[in-house]
């Protein structure tokens, strides 16, 4: 039974994460949504456990997707549950390079080995970082974030 984990921030998910999930849960018997407490990025916009929550949210329709969460290293985590591949999504030339050497460190240390997706073309601009900075100053997401998500960005910022 082949197991996919699909690891990320979503601080906050996007369609364009949102893609990537419902890509590798028709692929895989078993997909694993892992949103990362992640010291190297600045303070998350959303809780480790809001994050979970939207994850949940928006992949309720997909039966064969569990979420989950994790600190320290991805392999550690990938290990004790048993995962047969990373899934990564790649926006741009830029998300390669730098996913190529996460990928390859981590197959070194675990064994497993990561696949790759591109982003769909209509999501290939999205950033979590993009969206929370257009949320921040009021603009409309709707159209980057499912719904549940846009509603917790705008009662984020007293919208």
């Amino acid at each position: 039974m082949p197991k996919a984990l699909i690891p990320g921030s979503f601080d906050p998910v996007t369609f364009g994460h949102l893609d990537v999930i419902e890509r590798t849960a028709k692929l895989f018997d078993h997909v694993l949504v892992a949103a990362v407490a992640n010291p190297a990025k600045a303070r998350s916009l959303f809780t480790l456990e809001e994050r979970q929550a939207m994850l949940a949210d928006v992949t309720a329709h997909l039966a064969n997707v569990e979420i989950g969460a994790f600190e320290g290293l991805l392999v550690d985590f990938a290990m004790a549950h048993r995962v047969d591949a990373f899934v990564k999504g790649l926006r741009a030339v830029s998300d390669f390079d730098v996913e190529l050497q996460m990928a390859q460190m981590n197959e070194r240390m675990s064994g497993i080995a990561t696949l790759f997706f591109p982003t769909a073309p209509e999501h290939s601009f999205l950033a979590s970082s993009l969206v929370r900075e257009v949320a921040r100053f009021g603009g409309d997401v709707s159209s980057m974030v499912p719904a549940p998500v846009a509603q917790r960005l705008k009662e984020r910022f007293n919208q």
